[in-house]
């Protein structure tokens, strides 16, 4: 199925997938793990409403489960589910789509046990164009990951990256590098286009590189 080139199609209540580390930008696929039994229930009902559903990052960084009340960044992305299996132990592997990041608007009502939201992607329209913007210093960009990948003892494919347009390599490294606070990835979820993405990104690496940490220092 084509995805959606305009705001006709996209739904305005959705439900919401609360996680912290996940980022999903458009364009990019995020492959995910559901387990839970409300996250379950959320997955069946995506799958008989449009498979359209939302991400966004908890404020905290969980390493456990999220609680029900947990406080969230005020933006996120709609995802589209375009992969689904079960496995034999009853866990759904899925993967998301970026269509389009969104505002929260509201909390509304609950459904099986996860959380809805009313959104606005008002601010958000150029998500469904392809960005053309460039990064600005791709060579110091590359080779801060590199870096921050060696040090972490990571591995990248660096041919395909050397090969992909500016737009995909800000995505795929904002999306892999593993930050250790929500607030970081949130700030590459925010981030305007390629270009700034790019910088914050490249900012970030430096942050993290020269602490010696997993993660830069706060960005808001």
């Amino acid at each position: 199925m084509a995805e959606p080139s305009d705001l006709t199609s996209l739904p305005t209540e959705i439900p919401v997938f609360p996680l912290p580390g996940a980022l999903l930008l458009p364009r990019a696929r995020l492959p995910l793990n559901i387990f839970e039994q409300r996250y379950r229930n959320m997955i069946e009902d995506v799958l008989a409403a449009g498979r359209f559903m939302g991400m966004v990052q908890t404020v905290e960084p969980f390493e456990g489960l999220v609680p029900e009340d947990a406080e969230v960044f005020g933006t996120g992305s709609l995802g589209r589910l375009t992969s689904f299996a079960e496995t034999d132990d009853g866990r759904f592997v899925i993967t998301l789509t970026g269509l389009c990041r969104f505002q929260l608007v509201r909390e509304i009502e609950g459904r099986n046990g996860y959380r809805r939201w009313q959104i606005d992607y008002a601010p958000y329209l150029d998500d469904l164009g392809r960005d053309d913007s460039r990064l600005v210093d791709r060579a110091g960009l590359l080779a801060a990951v590199r870096s921050y990948f060696e040090s972490r003892g990571l591995r990248a494919d660096w041919s395909a990256l050397d090969k992909a347009t500016d737009e995909a390599v800000a995505t795929s490294l904002a999306m892999a590098c593993p930050f250790d606070q929500p607030r970081d990835q949130q700030a590459l979820l925010e981030s305007a286009n390629t270009a700034e993405r790019g910088r914050t990104l490249h900012v970030l690496l430096e942050m993290a590189l020269h602490s010696g940490a997993g993660s830069g220092a706060a960005t808001n």
